[in-house]
């Protein structure tokens, strides 16, 4: 039983870190052409310096607010069914499922999934002239796996039952 918690536990903390690193690391979309490095996030625009990204405060850039507010939803939710976790270890009865924390975690998947979703279907509106040429970069590949990671963590928690 041990071993299984301990495995639970590990993979949670993974897919958090995970998260993390999709939300927070500035590899969304790269434009890598001869002379040409572009890297872009969701926040920021950046060859030698970073720059905003433009009209990302605007209307226009609603999509691109929108994948910033459920990633960020994702690793808060994600951080806060850890914590719920760890108090329903204590505090459930013997023989009762972590539901609160598999509906925590299952919404977090979500956002993931929504996030990464908008920004596959609308990241050219994101993006201006030169940058449109470019392709999806690591944290987005990164906030793909990091979405069945969460969802698996989440239905685990469906399925666990607190054992002695």
């Amino acid at each position: 039983m041990l071993f299984i918690l301990a495995f639970i536990i590990l993979f949670h903390l993974a897919a958090a870190i995970l998260l993390f690193i999709a939300t927070i690391h500035n590899a969304w979309w790269v434009v890598s052409r001869p002379g040409v490095n572009i890297i872009s996030d969701l926040w920021y625009t950046c060859n030698t310096t970073c720059q905003f990204i433009e009209d990302s405060h605007t209307v226009k850039a609603a999509y691109l607010q929108a994948v910033q507010a459920t990633m960020i939803l994702a690793t808060i939710l994600c951080c806060v069914s850890f914590f719920v976790f760890i108090l329903q270890l204590f505090k459930i009865k013997q023989g009762e499922r972590f539901i609160l924390t598999a509906i925590i975690q299952i919404l977090a998947s979500l956002c993931v999934m929504i996030a990464a979703s908008i920004y596959t279907a609308e990241n050219k509106s994101f993006h201006k002239g030169d940058l449109q040429e470019g392709s999806f970069g690591s944290s987005y590949v990164v906030a793909w796996i990091s979405f069945p990671m969460t969802l698996i963590s989440g239905l685990m928690y469906l399925v666990l039952r607190k054992r002695k």
